[in-house]
């Protein structure tokens, strides 16, 4: 299947303008055949410590245009958001997948980022989520999460595609392409990244998502600009290398 990866800017705090933005983007990415279409992370408003002016209820502004979206082009989408949570004091870094018929899957940044504040203003999740999109076995994370190793190899077994929205930034560039290539080869899987571009908070990103596969190879791979990647992500791929290096199994 074809999943689509959309780099783009993202307008600081203006979320209206921002799905404004990204409406045209979403509906090309479907026309050119994708049936996952991703967002890099709070693409909404930015990777904004402001909790009070941009988080959201679950059934917000964000979540209901991911779900427009959805079911108005008929594929999955795909981004991060602050959502504010019942039974919880601080919002979560929440990457919610709309489907095509209405319903929505869920993930919640298990490690939020210290380094940034993240940590002070956004709550944890606490699990590890895998969503079958037409035969096809997603396991999702964001930007930090990458950093722990620990956190793919428990999903491995049941995965044949990672994805990582991020607002990655450029001091550390590459650190995000080494990175994702090493969660694809040790974990035998696709890994697609999705960054932002531009800047915000103070920080620059310089985007290069990109798409590696099972083996480690670059499938797909965009530069700083603003750009749409779509790759074919084939779990048969994925049976072939596991099948001759079975390395999971050593673990």
């Amino acid at each position: 299947m074809r999943v689509a990866a959309v780099q783009c800017d993202v307008v600081w705090e203006d979320v209206p303008l921002n799905h404004a933005r990204l409406a045209d983007r979403i509906a090309a990415a479907a026309d050119a055949g994708a049936r996952l279409v991703l967002l890099p992370e709070m693409f909404a408003s930015g990777f904004s410590m402001a909790t009070s002016r941009i988080a959201e209820p679950v059934d917000g502004p964000t979540a209901t245009f991911l779900g427009e979206q959805a079911t108005t082009l008929g594929v999955w989408v795909g981004g991060s958001f602050a959502c504010r949570t019942e039974g919880s004091l601080k919002p979560r870094n929440r990457l919610l997948l709309a489907a095509p018929d209405g319903s929505t899957e869920y993930y919640d940044k298990v490690h939020p980022f210290a380094l940034g504040g993240e940590k002070e203003r956004y709550a944890a999740g606490d699990r590890l989520v895998t969503v079958a999109i037409e035969g096809v076995r997603f396991t999702p994370f964001i930007c930090y999460d990458l950093r722990f190793a620990d956190w793919f190899w428990r999903a491995a077994p049941g995965t044949d595609c990672y994805v990582v929205v991020a607002n990655w930034p450029a001091e550390r560039q590459s650190h995000w392409t080494d990175l994702l290539r090493a969660r694809a080869i040790e974990n035998q899987a696709f890994v697609v990244g999705v960054n932002r571009v531009g800047e915000g908070g103070g920080a620059a990103y310089l985007g290069q998502s990109v798409v590696f596969e099972p083996f480690g190879g670059v499938v797909a791979a965009a530069g700083s600009a603003e750009e749409t990647l779509v790759a074919e992500i084939d779990p048969d791929r994925v049976v072939e290398v596991r099948s001759r290096y079975p390395f999971l199994a050593d673990r």
